[in-house]
């Protein structure tokens, strides 16, 4: 997924050899360029399971997940049979997606980032976690708390003026290690639309990661999507064709 969210998903989801300190994260964007960073690093390998919550069942799957820098992203399923194949690829801007059964890979224009991403409820912007959070967006510290031994920031983020953002505000909720802990979608009237919650923190590839994220939207109550992290390593050093379409399409060994 990813599999970020984000950067995301997929899921995002994330190596730095040494995080920012909490002293130098002071200010509200370091914080959360910090969070981002801690979230996909350098480079990052992953493997996630997601799982799909909705009133008639859930439906589960599988992937692998490659990052690279803050701008590339590669995440392919591998189960169930009927979706193994299908891929997502961030280079930059672009976003292509690649269907096995058309053989098929088409480039996603940047009205569809937004939209759901394999029918979850995490969209392409989530899966890529891509910069648009920290460098289109003005960030304010609005309140500082004590939770579990930890300082948690809670950030506002508004889109700067003039920038394509489909959201009015986001609420980010980071911890002092630089866990994000929680991720508030509002619309351009201010209403909430939906939420995404870390669950579960784990120490994996040597640092605290949040292992298990749940994604749900405020207009289908009791429904959500789960990502959950089974591995991942950081520093990882990709061959130069990982993030291409060739390699999209006709993934090498």
């Amino acid at each position: 997924m990813i599999t970020t969210t984000r950067r995301t998903f997929l899921t995002t989801i994330a190596a730095v050899a040494v995080l920012p300190s909490v002293a130098v994260a002071q200010d509200a964007s370091q914080i959360l360029r910090a969070a981002f960073d801690n979230w996909r690093a350098d480079s990052s390998h992953g493997v996630v399971d997601m799982t799909i919550h909705r009133s008639n069942g859930n439906r589960n799957l599988s992937m692998e997940s490659w990052t690279e820098g803050h701008d590339k992203a590669l995440v392919r399923f591998t189960a169930p049979e009927r979706d193994a194949g299908n891929a997502t690829l961030q280079n930059g801007r672009r976003t292509w997606v690649f269907n096995p059964r058309l053989n098929q890979v088409i480039q996603l224009p940047n009205s569809a980032m937004s939209q759901s991403w394999m029918g979850s409820d995490f969209s392409y912007n989530d899966l890529t976690k891509t910069e648009q959070i920290i460098n289109d967006y003005t960030h304010t510290i609005i309140e500082t708390s004590r939770s579990n031994g930890h300082t948690v920031y809670t950030i506002e983020a508004i889109p700067k003026r003039g920038k394509p953002i489909v959201w009015g505000k986001q609420i980010i909720q980071i911890r002092d290690d630089f866990v994000l802990l929680r991720q508030d979608f509002y619309d351009q009237v201010g209403n909430l639309v939906r939420s995404m919650v870390t669950d579960r923190v784990r120490i994996m590839g040597g640092r605290p990661y949040p292992v298990q994220l749940t994604m749900s939207s405020v207009q289908s109550p009791g429904e959500w999507t789960r990502l959950n992290t089974r591995s991942i390593e950081f520093g990882v050093q990709h061959p130069s064709y990982l993030f291409t379409r060739s390699n999209l399409q006709n993934p090498r060994n």
